[in-house]
């Protein structure tokens, strides 16, 4: 395909000048709008080394209001970088409702060096195309625009250009012997790309491939083909809100499939007597302290998720959890209503910037499964945003999987009986009355609803790469054991599995 491309293409000076004028002014005001309407938007420059990535970000950025942008250069990964999901570092990097985020090089740059440099393995290739199609879905089903543009030139151009740049010594230092080395390696550099063009030129974020040979052609192909998207993003958006309406959040069909699901199966009359519980959850602990040090020596990243009932058990499991772990290998994340900058965001954004390091856990209390629950049934969120978070939430989970991660979820689960129990024995001693709110006694109305809800999110998101443990909670002690010893058990088989892949 690419060597098919006519880089011969050229504009008169005088013509140009007039479409970056008539465009520049044009986008300026698309800017203003797309602030109004709180659009994010995503501008990729791609493309072959020398293309003119710098130049023509630099010209783009002309016309725009230097408030509403801002512009990232990739470059090699840095230690804490390599250290995540290579799609970590972009998660926390998108823009918020209604700015533009340019980015010199992108996420692309992984598949890209990895296939070039034969440091990606080819079995890991389709995994990382899905990745980064499943990470450019997600955004733009929830409202954002990506613009991907793949800058062209010739062998011999490229060529030129290097020798021009190591003239001066200025500039000299741009050019490097990986860049020569791609140079004479063209054609092979060349089918790279356009591998990955096929792989990820898709409906919601298509390529343009701009002739890069005359920078004024360029220039202006870029112009128009930014405004043109952004005008028909605009036209779309107003025709949607005019049409849109907000779920209730359970709809009726959904109830009768999923009443009587997993959590009526769960046998709540567990238990464990005091002395029992003592000599397991220690055992467990000092296990579990060895454990840390050797995913943090092996560099096996951990997330664990607890979810529940209120009451359910959540802070006491995460505390016999975390005990005997160094704290500086563990973080724990509670999750509340999101902030104002947090609800500028997709609503992912908030959980990818506490992906943990390889060697380190991450304990979220209460996760990003809140979308597909207390959003869907206060009606925070439309019918359609919790439909798709499932596969979006499953996406995020096989992200962090395939980069080492292992993921657990925890259910925790007690009857209503037992629920109101702990609201009146909270409610009845001084230091405990601060866990127990109004919105605490609001939620039990709700419980049939959340029943529902859950159910369907069990069924939907438990997956062999990130489970769902339902966890008998009516006996804390019970809980408690049951926790630990899923996660000692699922670290020795991740570690197994590393140090049979290391000999």
């Amino acid at each position: 395909m690419l060597e098919k491309i006519d880089l011969s293409r050229t504009v008169e000076k005088e013509e140009f000048k007039k479409v970056q004028e008539e465009e520049g002014a044009k986008l300026g005001r698309l800017q203003r709008k797309l602030k109004e309407a709180g659009i994010p938007v995503l501008i990729l420059f791609e493309g072959m080394e020398a293309a003119g990535k710098g130049v023509q970000i630099n010209r783009l950025i002309q016309a725009l209001d230097p408030r509403g942008f801002d512009v990232y250069a990739s470059s090699k990964p840095t230690d804490d970088e390599t250290m995540r999901p290579f799609l970590w570092k972009y998660w926390t990097v998108t823009p918020e409702n209604g700015r533009i985020a340019i980015y010199d090089c992108s996420w692309y740059q992984k598949v890209l060096t990895g296939c070039f440099e034969k440091s990606m393995k080819k079995k890991d290739l389709p995994g990382a195309f899905g990745d980064i199609c499943s990470f450019e879905k997600q955004l733009t089903d929830s409202g954002a625009v990506i613009i991907k543009l793949f800058l062209h030139i010739s062998q011999e151009e490229q060529k030129k250009r290097f020798k021009k740049l190591e003239k001066s010594i200025e500039t000299q230092w741009r050019v490097t012997e990986k860049d020569w080395e791609k140079n004479r390696k063209y054609d092979e550099y060349l089918q790279v790309n356009e591998r990955m063009l096929e792989r990820t030129d898709t409906e919601f974020a298509p390529w343009t491939i701009i002739e890069a040979t005359d920078r004024n052609y360029a220039a202006m192909k870029i112009l128009k083909t930014i405004t043109g998207r952004l005008e028909r993003t605009l036209e779309e958006q107003a025709v949607l809100r005019s049409i849109k309406k907000v779920d209730s959040g359970i709809s009726a069909n959904s109830g009768s499939r999923y009443q009587n699901g997993v959590l009526s199966g769960v046998d709540l009359s567990k238990s464990l007597t005091r002395e029992e519980y003592k000599e397991k959850v220690g055992k467990l602990q000092k296990r579990l302290e060895i454990l840390h040090s050797e995913i943090y020596r092996l560099r096996i990243p951990v997330v664990l998720g607890f979810e529940g009932w209120d009451a359910g058990g959540k802070g006491g499991a995460i505390k016999r959890l975390t005990s005997h772990l160094d704290p500086r290998g563990y973080q724990v994340c509670p999750t509340a209503s999101p902030n104002d900058i947090e609800r500028k965001h997709h609503y992912l954004w908030r959980f990818w910037n506490k992906v943990p390091k390889a060697g380190h856990i991450a304990i979220f209390d209460r996760t990003w499964y809140g979308r597909v629950m207390v959003e869907r049934i206060e009606g925070f969120c439309t019918e359609d945003e919790w439909k798709r978070a499932y596969q979006e939430i499953n996406e995020m989970e096989a992200h962090m999987a395939n980069a080492g991660a292992v993921v657990l979820k925890f259910w925790l689960h007690i009857d209503k009986d037992e629920q109101e129990r702990r609201f009146k024995e909270r409610m009845a001693i001084p230091e405990k009355q601060w866990k127990i709110t109004d919105e605490d006694w609001r939620n039990r109305e709700k419980w049939d609803q959340y029943e529902i809800a859950v159910n369907e999110m069990l069924v939907r998101t438990s997956t062999t790469y990130a489970p769902w443990i339902v966890v008998a909670g009516n006996s804390k002690y019970y809980a408690r054991v049951k926790v630990l010893q899923t996660v000692v058990d699922a670290l020795e088989a991740k570690i197994r599995q590393v140090k049979g892949e290391k000999k």
